[in-house]
């Protein structure tokens, strides 16, 4: 053992304590639901789930991964394009292709590979990449892994600034393609992308758009679709990346849907794809019963569309301050990082788990709670909620 790595693994270890960010792992002993056990702590009512249409513990979601499971196995045992593709990954792809409005899609292990296979495999040399300030890490390191690899230019343009946008995408006219790359739903402001704009700026500059839209699918829209049924031009968005980790059932992968002639070359060329086992034949079964669930409920967008809207007047009620947004991420603005997360441990000690951003995660002086609502919450868990984090917020004098 090399003692000096250790030693510097844990003298960052020791800085990340002292800084107050050092994370710390809560471990469930339950399913991912409105309530969990948590180990040491007993029933928690969770608000930092990705879970947002309670379809981790949905019994037919979970049915159809076990009946997965007996079918196809435990495992692919190789990357697809040698003999690991299984019929269910088919299926799927069809049903997530059809869900978000394009010819076709493409599954991978996980959102995160999804958004790094995409852009390596697509952009070349003299092409331009400009990407929203706000994007995910994935995003960005996608863009930044394309460009080591193909010599592109980059950009980023200030968040949701479209004049920002136009002015960096006219400075490289003369790039041979020009590709933009937003979130569909910003995970640290529950902001929506402004996506009819964005579309024409797209083709009033000769641009590819491609839209990761993980905390959209199975959220925004009248049925789940996303971020275009949410405005009104589903099947007009050039590319979109998603994942199966949150509101599609939770259990791991994502994908990227566009043309058939996109999906085929990321099979030809996606190293995540090429060089990885495909997604576990078990997982491919449960999202895909996860989408067929939402297509026959829509009922179920509509109540975690009403619970949001009943927690976010409840909250400012309460005489706190969230961001505006129509999604069920309600980041509640405290101010300081360490009354965001002293707020957190003592909500926790109250029995609901809600996690406290501050900077770097966030601007210095935006420190907030992000709380995230779920179609499977009630409106008792919701009032529960909203009283502890008044209690709370009035004991460390947040609010008055």
């Amino acid at each position: 053992m090399n003692s000096n790595f250790v030693s510097e693994l844990q003298s960052g270890i020791d800085a990340l304590k002292a800084a107050g960010t050092y994370k710390k792992l809560n471990h469930l002993d339950s399913p991912q639901s409105a309530r969990v056990q948590m180990e040491g702590r007993g029933e928690v009512l969770i608000l930092s789930s990705n879970n947002y249409l309670g379809l981790c513990d949905e019994p037919s979601v979970v049915q159809a991964g076990i009946d997965g499971l007996k079918k196809y196995g435990a495992g692919t045992g190789s990357v697809r394009f040698i003999c690991g593709t299984f019929t269910v990954h088919r299926e799927l792809e069809t049903a997530l292709a059809r869900f978000v409005g394009t010819e076709a899609s493409m599954s991978y292990v996980s959102a995160w590979n999804a958004n790094e296979g995409l852009t390596a495999s697509v952009v070349q040399e003299g092409d331009f990449v400009i990407s929203d300030a706000l994007n995910h890490a994935s995003i960005i390191d996608s863009i930044r892994l394309a460009k080591a690899i193909t010599k592109c230019t980059t950009a980023v343009y200030k968040h949701s600034d479209l004049d920002d946008l136009v002015e960096k995408l006219k400075a490289n006219k003369a790039a041979k393609r020009r590709l933009i790359w937003t979130d569909g739903v910003f995970s640290m402001e529950g902001s929506v992308a402004k996506l009819p704009q964005l579309l024409q700026i797209a083709k009033d500059h000769d641009a590819i758009l491609i839209m990761d839209d993980s905390h959209a699918t199975g959220v925004l829209g009248k049925t789940g679709r996303g971020t275009a049924e949410h405005f009104g031009v589903l099947g007009e968005v050039d590319v979109i990346t998603s994942t199966l980790g949150k509101a599609l059932g939770g259990a791991a992968g994502g994908f990227v849907a566009g043309p058939t002639a996109l999906c085929d070359t990321l099979t030809q060329r996606s190293r995540p794809q090429l060089f990885s086992n495909a997604l576990p034949p078990t997982v491919a079964a449960s999202a895909l019963a996860s989408v067929e669930f939402i297509e026959q409920h829509p009922e179920r967008v509509q109540q975690l569309r009403d619970n949001t809207a009943f927690f976010r007047g409840a909250i400012v009620e309460a005489g706190f301050n969230p961001l505006e947004g129509d999604t069920p991420i309600v980041p509640i603005i405290i101010g300081e990082t360490a009354d965001a997360i002293r707020m957190s441990e003592l909500l926790l000690e109250e029995g609901i788990f809600v996690t406290g951003f501050g900077f770097p995660v966030v601007p210095q002086g935006t420190a907030r709670l992000r709380c995230q609502i779920s179609a499977s919450h009630t409106k008792a868990d919701l009032e529960f909620a909203v009283a502890a984090i008044r209690r709370v917020g009035l004991k460390t004098g947040v609010i008055k």
